[in-house]
């Protein structure tokens, strides 16, 4: 069984028992999430998919971590121009493992 759902726009392929990383989700570590907007359950060749959703799916997750992803740098430079500029960047992101993908149907 697995399911695709959206999150602040961008869309995740889980099954049950995953652990995945997602955007910064401001919520306690250990607590449950659940994600409403399921667009697709696939369960024993049953295919199930929304109009854009799917209305009763629902996706239950535990917040395992908070983190910071590797430093990435951003260079800006212009030749000849004497310009040079360095900055660095680290993306919050959030671990949640999947406990259960369910739906009415």
């Amino acid at each position: 069984m697995y399911a695709i759902f959206d999150n602040y726009g961008k869309q995740y392929k889980v099954i049950q028992g995953q652990i995945i990383q997602l955007e910064k989700i401001q919520s306690i570590i250990g607590s449950k999430i659940e994600f409403n907007n399921v667009l697709l359950i696939f369960n024993k060749n049953k295919l199930n998919i929304g109009n854009p959703i799917i209305p009763g799916g629902k996706i239950i997750a535990e917040i395992i971590s908070h983190e910071k992803k590797k430093k990435i740098k951003i260079i800006k430079f212009r030749r000849r121009k004497h310009y040079r500029k360095t900055q660095g960047h680290r993306q919050l992101f959030t671990n949640i493992k999947i406990i259960k993908i369910t739906s009415l149907i």
